[in-house]
C-alpha cells in the first residue's frame, strides 16, 4: 500500500504532540521577547541592573506612525531616555533597598508620588482619521448634551466650600462621544480644565473634592487654545490625583 513503508513504524500521534509542544515553546519565547520591547533591561532604584532575564531583549523594530507623525524605534536607548524623568525631588527614607521615597519639595508641583506623571508625547491624541480627538463642545455643532445636567454656567465649588469659578465649556472625546473635561473660568479670569472623573455635577453646582481654592491656580494649562496634548493630560490629571493625597497635611498623615 502507498505510504506503508514510511508511516508503518512512525507514531503520527507522537509526532503531532511533539510538533505542538515545539510550536508552543516557540510561541512563549516570542511573546515574552516582544513583552520586553519597552522598559527593558530592568533597573533598580539607583539605575543599576535589576537582574537578568531568561529571554533576550528583542532587536530594534521601527513602527511606522500614521498621520505624518515620526516613526518610533523600539527598543531604543534614545526612546528610553526621552521617556525618563531625571532629578526627581525624592529622597529614600532608608539605605535599605526597596525603602519608600519621600518628597523633598512640593510634591504636586514636582510631580512625584500620587502626583506623578509620565513624559508622554507632547502632541494631541488623534482619531483614526487624523483629527484631534478631544475638542470643545462649543466648536461641535453636531454635539449636544442628551442626558443629565448641562454643567455650563454652573459655579464650581472647592473642597473647602469656596467658589473657584464657573463652568464655561465642555471638552468632548469626539469618537468616543463622551465628556472628558469641564473648562472652568476662574474668578481671576483664567481658565483651567477639570477631569470629568474628578468632579461631581449637581443641579446647581459642580463639586471638586480633591482641590482647595488655592490649588485651582496651579492646575497645569494647555499651551494651545482648544487643544490638549497627551503630556498635558498627564499633568492635569496628576494634579488632581496629587491633591487627593497632598491637598492638606491631614490627608497624607498616617492613621496610627
Amino acid at each position: 500500500m502507498v505510504g506503508v513503508e514510511f508511516f508503518g513504524n512512525v507514531d503520527l500521534a507522537s509526532v503531532a504532540i511533539w510538533l505542538f509542544w515545539i510550536f508552543f515553546a516557540g510561541l512563549i519565547i516570542y511573546l515574552q521577547t516582544e513583552n520586553q520591547r519597552e522598559g527593558y533591561p530592568l533597573e533598580d532604584d539607583e539605575g543599576g541592573s535589576a537582574g537578568f532575564s531568561l529571554f533576550p531583549t528583542p532587536k530594534p523594530k521601527t513602527f511606522k506612525m500614521p498621520h505624518g507623525r515620526a516613526d518610533v524605534v523600539m527598543p531604543s536607548a534614545a526612546n528610553e531616555e526621552a521617556h525618563r524623568r531625571h532629578d526627581l525631588a525624592l529622597a529614600r527614607t532608608s539605605h535599605t533597598a526597596g525603602s519608600p521615597y519621600e518628597p523633598t519639595g512640593d510634591p504636586m508641583v514636582d510631580g512625584v508620588g500620587p502626583a506623578a506623571w509620565a513624559p508622554r508625547a507632547d502632541v494631541p491624541e488623534l482619531d483614526g482619521h487624523g483629527h484631534v480627538k478631544i475638542q470643545r463642545l462649543s466648536a461641535l455643532p453636531d454635539f449636544a448634551i442628551s442626558a443629565g445636567y448641562d454643567p455650563r454656567g454652573l459655579p464650581v465649588g472647592s473642597a473647602d466650600k469656596k467658589k473657584a469659578g464657573v463652568v464655561s465649556d465642555i471638552w468632548v472625546d469626539v469618537p468616543e462621544q463622551m465628556i472628558r473635561y469641564l473648562e472652568v473660568t476662574l474668578t481671576d479670569g483664567g481658565t483651567r480644565l477639570i477631569p470629568m472623573t474628578m468632579c461631581k455635577v449637581k443641579s446647581d453646582h459642580v463639586k471638586v473634592r480633591s482641590l482647595h481654592l488655592e490649588h485651582f491656580a496651579g492646575i497645569p494649562q494647555a499651551k494651545a487654545s482648544g487643544e490638549i496634548t497627551l503630556l498635558e493630560e498627564e499633568k492635569v490629571t496628576a494634579w488632581y490625583a496629587g491633591a487627593t493625597f497632598y491637598g492638606t497635611p491631614a490627608r497624607s498623615d498616617t492613621l496610627f
